[in-house]
Order: C-alpha cells, then structure tokens, then sequence
C-alpha cells in the first residue's frame, strides 16, 4: 500500500471514478472528463478488464488508443437501451436526489446563463447507470433543487412511475472532496468517503443542502502501487491530472 502524503488529490478522485466500474463486466464505460477517462482506463487495466473503451466516435479502442472494433451510433444506442453502458456525466448542478442540470442556469423561460443543454442526460439516467464527475464542489453545483432537471434523480424517477425506475440508478458521484452515494432510505444524497485532507466540515460549507452525513465517515481507499506506478507512468506520465484537479 502507499501512503497518503505521496497521493495527491487528483490521484485520489482518479482512484473512486475508477472504482466506478468495478464489477461492471462487459459494459461500455463511457467517461466525461479527464479524471473519470483516466480512470476508467486505470479500472480495466486492473480490476475490470471485460470494459469497453471507445474514442467517443465510432470505434472500439484498447488501453493505447488504437482501435480494435466498429461501434456504428445504432450500436451504441441498443447498448444504452439495453443497460449495458455505465456514464460518468459531469452536472452544472445536481441536488440531493441526484436530479442534475447541465442545460441552463435560472429559469428555463429567461436563464441567465446557456449551458450545454438537455443532451443525452435523460436517456442515459433512464436506462443505464450513471454517475457523476464534479471537478470543483461548491454549493453552486451541489443545489437544494437544480434549476432544469436533465440528469434524472431518484425521486423524479419515483414519481414518473415504474416505467423511469426500473433500470435507474445513480451509483456514485465523485468530487474534489469526496464520494457521494444514495444509499438512504429516501434515496437521499449520502457522504460515503473523504478525500484525505478535505474534512467534513469543508464539504458541509461547501453543498447547497443537507447532506446525509454518517458518524464515522471513511476516506477514499488508497491506491496501491501498481496502481499508482499505472497512474503515474502509464496512463498519465504528464500529469494532466493536476490541471483538473489542484492540490
């Protein structure tokens, strides 16, 4: 095992969105942003080698980039359809149900910011698992209620009925400060670990709602050497990583 003073914090966010797709099987990993990219490289490197990669186009691609296989669209909607996708999106915004907003800031009718828009959010939150990347978590983003739901939640999933929850669910959502579940009775948004260094007292002041906030709140697992040496000399040997997320 290594210590915690030679991890530094992006490598620990690396590490829980790797942890992602641990147990997914033959499923297409689909991550948005660098840090989950970089760790969804490091989980089939390590413990999740049935992962699919792609080059976000139309190809299949092994852990060098190069392609192996032809996803053509229709291919990769029938694997979103059929569940056999897990996404790790990033959120504008996203509340303690895990609704997330990426489409505008303010009321829909007059926002005072456009973001991306809606995009693929509800399809993927429908019919596959999807988690969540939050580079920088304020209570900006963490909100009481996001202002345009695109990233479906659990409890606007409960009330569309059956037909929205049978394949919904959210397993993770991963920030500079930390790992966020939704294993509460009323699916409500969990702490499940800190980043070493953040303190729950700094992530209290920075989310917009009360969070669920056990007794004993566990850091994020350290990565092992093998794993810190694939990080390090593999995967990302110019240290991309730090731009994403700072010290």
């Amino acid at each position: 095992m290594t210590t915690a003073t030679t991890v530094s914090r992006a490598e620990y966010c690396l590490i829980a969105c790797a942890d992602a797709w641990r147990d997914n099987g033959e499923v297409l990993a689909s991550p948005m942003g660098t840090i989950p990219a970089f760790g969804a490289r490091l989980a089939k490197r390590t413990f999740s080698p049935d992962l699919l990669l792609t080059d976000g186009e139309a190809m299949l691609v092994g852990l060098d980039g190069t392609p192996e296989g032809w996803l053509p669209y229709r291919q990769h909607l029938t694997m979103v359809s059929g569940g056999k996708r897990h996404v790790m999106m990033g959120a504008s915004q996203i509340d303690r149900f895990g609704n997330q907003n990426i489409s505008c800031i303010g009321d829909w009718s007059q926002p005072t910011r456009q973001l991306l828009g809606v995009r693929g959010a509800p399809v993927n939150t429908l019919n596959n698992p999807t988690s969540y990347w939050v580079p920088k978590h304020s209570a900006r983003v963490f909100v009481e209620k996001v202002d345009m739901i695109c990233g479906v939640g659990y409890d606007s999933a409960a009330a569309a009925g059956p037909s929205a929850t049978r394949f919904h669910r959210i397993p993770r959502v991963v920030s500079n400060l930390g790992v966020f579940d939704f294993s509460t009775p009323g699916h409500s948004m969990r702490l499940a670990s800190l980043h070493p260094g953040a303190t729950v007292e700094e992530v209290r002041d920075c989310t917009g709602f009360a969070l669920v906030i056990p007794d004993d709140v566990p850091y994020t697992r350290e990565p092992t050497a093998e794993e810190l040496r694939l990080i390090r000399e593999v995967i990302d040997p110019g240290g991309v990583r730090d731009r994403e997320v700072r010290a």
